[in-house]
């Protein structure tokens, strides 16, 4: 798949996901500890749970559990009985649930400042858009691959929506890396603007949601999505380039 389809098809996905996905406002409370989510980035299911995080403003630390896969598919079903995904547990109130529609009420209840968008609480509505993301997408982020496993998680600053990320989460499902979402959602009119535009019509630019504020802090500019491998002391913007270091770094 070339660049330049891949990046035009997760375009399409996005416009698919109908909004959702892409805005953040502040979640009524934040978790004291990580959300655990183990998911399937090409599940439609997963998708809708992920686009309540970003909604939600609310970063996890993401167990990918693809098709095939070997590392956390059988810790799910030792922990809640059956392979099925999405699975979310919650250290913070020791909760663990299958079912995206209970988990989004669940996270919506528990950490939101407002109920769940109306049109998420009609299911058929809410997915329709997620199966067509799946679709265009064409199995990518569905199936394991073999690959090394860091000795930390990754941490990926992204936000559900994003063309450019979603090729990096679903290679990073397919190679059954655990990482560290860090929620990018919007927040403000200039966060639409793409950062090289931004730059010169706005170099002042500030952004308020808390991982973009962190993003200007660390490297003096936002965009997304940005990879920061602990294990390596490695740090990449640019989705092409954070697709090629994780199969450099971590397959055979």
């Amino acid at each position: 798949m070339s660049a330049v389809f891949d990046i035009t098809t997760s375009l399409l996905a996005t416009v698919s996901e109908q909004g959702r996905g892409v805005q953040s406002s502040a979640a009524g409370r934040q978790p004291e500890e990580l959300l655990e989510l183990y998911d399937m980035e090409g599940c439609p299911f997963c998708r809708v749970v992920r686009e309540a995080l970003t909604d939600l403003d609310l970063d996890a630390v993401i167990y990918p559990c693809p098709k095939g896969g070997v590392r956390f598919r059988p810790l799910v079903e030792k922990l809640g009985g059956v392979q099925q995904f999405p699975f979310l547990m919650d250290p913070n109130t020791d909760e663990a649930m299958y079912e995206s529609a209970e988990i989004i009420d669940y996270l919506y209840s528990t950490y939101g400042n407002k109920p769940a968008p109306r049109q998420w609480l009609l299911r058929t509505a809410r997915t329709a858009g997620s199966f067509g993301a799946s679709a265009l997408r064409a199995g990518r982020g569905l199936r394991a691959r073999n690959a090394a496993l860091p000795e930390e998680p990754l941490e990926l600053f992204s936000f559900e929506a994003s063309p450019f990320a979603r090729p990096v989460r679903e290679l990073l499902t397919e190679l059954e890396i655990p990482y560290i979402l860090r929620q990018t959602g919007r927040t403000q009119a200039l966060d639409w603007v793409l950062p090289p535009m931004r730059e010169r019509i706005a170099p002042d630019y500030r952004p308020t949601q808390r991982n973009r504020v962190e993003l200007m802090e660390r490297t003096g500019r936002v965009a997304v999505p940005y990879l920061i491998d602990v294990n390596t002391d490695v740090e990449l913007y640019e989705s092409t380039r954070i697709v090629q270091y994780l199969k450099d770094t971590y397959t055979a």
